[in-house]
């Protein structure tokens, strides 16, 4: 009985001893880190197999260093042996969504083709690589439904834009005519209510930190302007 007692004990203290330990490095590595990042947060810190690396993600980022928090590594980390980029994976891992979650009402819908295939995109009506996407890539993709959230990012222009646009008789012709065609989209009429200021809390909640950004069904992610190639590779994938 008393042995039992006695090992109970000591696992407890073993256990209470490596929560503090962690909680050490924890508190060791935002007190000598989080001043460097500019006024950014640390949001979680993990011990990583690589040599003793802890991954620190930063917002949409993942930053590493080590247990004293002496050194900070920006960059990627691959496996030498089978060359996968095991820091993307992870960020994949992380900011996957749920598709279904999406609240398509806030977004334009375009169906081209049979529409089976579905994507969602983030847009700035004022980038430049949003437009290359549309003009390059999805104006040629054909058996799919694009949602498009008009994400405004970049300009107090683009809150105005993406109004006259919204507000539009047809707001898919209008986008495609602007985007496309550099068509500039006639003036909302009065009291139009436009979903602009909902969209950019779910761009920040899904720390969409750029635009384009390509959602999939599958709840991962592309950011930028990719080419047809690769997103019909994608697609394919998600079959």
């Amino acid at each position: 009985m008393l042995k039992t007692k006695v090992a109970v004990l000591l696992a407890t203290g073993l256990i209470a001893g490596c929560v503090d330990a962690q909680n050490t490095v924890e508190t060791t590595i935002r007190k000598n880190i989080e001043p460097r990042l500019g006024g950014a947060r640390i949001d979680s810190i993990k011990e990583t197999p690589y040599s003793g690396m802890y991954e620190l993600r930063v917002g949409g980022d993942i930053l590493y260093t080590d247990k004293k928090a002496e050194y900070l590594f920006i960059g990627q980390v691959y496996d030498a042996k089978t060359s996968k980029n095991l820091t993307r994976e992870r960020i994949d891992n992380l900011n996957k969504i749920k598709f279904s979650d999406l609240p398509l009402s806030l977004a334009m819908k375009q169906v081209k083709g049979d529409g089976k295939r579905v994507i969602a995109v983030f847009e700035d009506p004022n980038c430049g690589y949003c437009k290359r996407l549309r003009q390059t890539t999805l104006k040629d993709l054909d058996n799919v439904t694009v949602y498009t959230f008009m994400y405004n990012i970049l300009s107090p222009d683009s809150v105005e834009k993406s109004k006259n646009i919204w507000c539009a008789p047809n707001r898919m012709q209008a986008w495609d005519d602007w985007m496309i065609n550099g068509k500039v989209p006639p003036a909302a009429p009065a009291g139009c209510e436009t979903p602009n200021e909902k969209v950019l809390e779910l761009g920040h909640k899904l720390n969409v930190q750029g635009t384009p950004a390509i959602f999939f069904t599958d709840g991962t992610r592309i950011p930028g302007a990719v080419d047809l190639p690769t997103l019909e590779t994608k697609l394919q994938s998600l079959k």
